[in-house]
């Protein structure tokens, strides 16, 4: 059975040429014999593939379709793969700066998908993806603009050696007055 990453999951029944993208980047052009669906997933049943050996040689493949067979998107919607390797400029009072490239995109932790950005300094950061914080998506161009409420990187920035070392003596306090209720 194979996951759904899809928003047209009734797609399958007019498509039959598939490309399964493999991790290490190889791919394997398969034949859509038949499909169903099963608890939230897709069972797929191609051309060629007729034993549990032959079926678990394509476990870990992405399935994939060529762009001209993408479905239409409304207005302000994007592919993900549209999405990846963009830059994220970040418009603030002192101007504009670049906070890093989209690395992937996740989805679930809320109505908005996130941008995983990953800044020059090697860090991850986590945005939402939504329309009150884009200001302009130049996906062509493979840029970004958005303008975010004051605080929000600061979220998921890493401690700085300040903030690392009062932590440190908060748990070091908390771990002595634990040791003397302990010792009473």
């Amino acid at each position: 059975m194979a996951q759904l990453h899809t928003d047209f999951p009734e797609r399958f029944a007019e498509r039959r040429q598939l490309s399964g993208l493999a991790p290490n980047g190889g791919r394997r052009e398969l034949q859509l014999q038949e499909h169903w669906f099963h608890k939230g997933g897709v069972v797929l049943k191609f051309a060629g593939v007729e034993s549990i050996s032959d079926a678990e040689q394509l476990a870990g493949l992405e399935l994939q379709i060529p762009r001209e067979q993408r479905t239409e998107l409304e207005a302000g919607a994007a592919y993900v793969s549209e999405i990846v390797g963009c830059e994220v400029w970040i418009a603030d009072a002192d101007g504009e700066k670049l906070l890093g490239v989209v690395s992937d995109v996740q989805f679930g932790a809320g109505e908005a998908p996130l941008l995983v950005v990953k800044r020059p300094d090697s860090q991850e950061t986590l945005i939402p993806y939504a329309e009150e914080f884009v200001q302009k998506s130049d996906l062509a161009g493979r840029r970004i603009e958005m303008r975010l409420p004051e605080g929000l990187l600061d979220l998921d920035a890493p401690l700085s050696n300040d903030e690392k070392q009062r932590q440190k003596s908060e748990a070091d306090e908390a771990r002595s007055a634990g040791e003397r209720r302990k010792g009473k």
